[in-house]
Formats: structure tokens, sequence, C-alpha cells
């Protein structure tokens, strides 16, 4: 592989990205040469997918690094989208990773031009009661970047009008579990609107599941209803 960049710096996360690129067409969300991702690496600059090279074929000297100024580095013409992995990068300062995608699903309610409510309470994982639909602009413009910031307020995700999904994350692996849940919570919206109306989980529901997802997971959280009997269970 050609070297360049200062002997490509950042050489393990150019190697993340593209893995991450090879698992979310080989997971089924998304496919062809659709869809990139950007990663956040300090002082105003990040790495970000090429336009325009299958997955299998991108090689780390391919990733792009780009300045917030829209100044890019390397052989490679950054991915036709990179405004809004420029502005979002640049505007959330909480997350370090953005992915887009034309999952199935996610896309199917795009093109409704729909927000996706409540009707499951894993939507809470990307930020609030609901994920937004943002306006429609054409591909790797300005005023889908607009959009898009404004649909991700407060939000993990939103999805882009006839377009796709955009998911944020701390990191590569993170981000990438949050596209394939909210794709799951899509398809099942979508189920659920083919066979009839779907029941919306109200604010207050929405409200304990937040309070829930705060101790998610910790080990460090007790549950009055649960004894912990020691390390090694008795002798049958």
């Amino acid at each position: 592989m050609p070297a360049s960049l200062a002997d490509l710096s950042h050489l393990a996360l150019r190697t993340e990205i593209i893995r991450t690129c090879r698992d979310m067409n080989a997971s089924g969300v998304n496919q062809g040469t659709s869809g990139n991702v950007s990663v956040r690496i300090g002082d105003g600059r990040f790495l970000v997918t090429p336009t325009g090279i299958p997955y299998a074929d991108m090689t780390e000297d391919q990733i792009v690094e780009m300045t917030f100024d829209g100044t890019y580095y390397g052989p490679c013409r950054p991915t036709s989208e990179w405004r809004f992995h420029r502005d979002i990068l640049e505007r959330r300062t909480d997350i370090d990773t953005v992915i887009h995608t034309h999952s199935m699903f996610s896309t199917v309610i795009s093109c409704l031009r729909r927000d996706i409510p409540a009707v499951h309470y894993m939507v809470a994982a990307a930020g609030g009661e609901d994920i937004r639909c943002a306006e429609y602009a054409t591909f790797g413009s300005q005023a889908l970047s607009d959009h898009a910031l404004k649909a991700l307020e407060g939000r993990l995700a939103c999805l882009l009008a006839n377009h796709g999904l955009i998911v944020l994350g701390a990191d590569l692996r993170r981000a990438l579990s949050l596209l394939v849940e909210v794709e799951t919570i899509a398809a099942q919206y979508w189920r659920t609107l083919a066979v009839g109306t779907p029941v919306i989980l109200d604010n207050a529901e929405m409200q304990n599941v937040f309070a829930m997802f705060k101790v998610y997971g910790r080990q460090d959280v007790g549950d009055s209803d649960l004894t912990c009997g020691g390390l090694v269970p008795p002798a049958a």
C-alpha cells in the first residue's frame, strides 16, 4: 500500500473505518458504495471515507483527512456528503463519529417523510422521544447539512427525507451499534404501519425509560428485589 500523510497517521483508525464500512454492508444496513463514515481526530481535523470507492477495495491511504475549512489531504476526494460530516463534528463536541447509510427500512420511513415516534422504547437510545426526519435537500448540498443539524438537535440519529439515515456516536463501535438499533426500530415501525395503527408510548413512560437507561448495564446499581448469594453457588 502506498505511504502518504506522514506514513498514514492514525493508521489503526483508518483500518477501523474500513472495517466498519465493510461490516455495514455485510450486515445489510448499507449497500454498494452508498453511505459514508467520519471520525474526529482533534485540532479541527477528521478522517472521512472517499467518494465512489467500493468498501471491499478501499485501502487505508484512501481514507481522506480533512480540516473544518474544507481542505482535504491525500490522493482521493472525500465523500460527496463531507459537508454534513464536517458540520456535525464541528457543532457536536459531544460525539466523535458520524455514520450515514441508505439502510432499507430507515430509508422507507424517510421516503414517507415521517419521524419515527416512540413505537418502541428503544427509540430513547437515539437521545429523545422520537427520531426526526430532516427536510429534503439534494445530496451533498449545504442545505442538506443544515437540515440534518436541525433534526439532530438533542439527538444521536435522524432520518434524511427520501435519502437515508445519520447516526452519531462517541466512537465507531457505539455508532455502528446505534445504527443497527435504529434500523431495527424503523423495520418494526414499518411493519406496524402495514398491519394497523401502532400504539405510541407516552411522555410519562418515555421519561421512565430515560431514567432506566441512566443505570442500564451498571454493576454498581442495586435492585431491591435482587440478592447476591456470593461468587460461587452452593453445591447441588
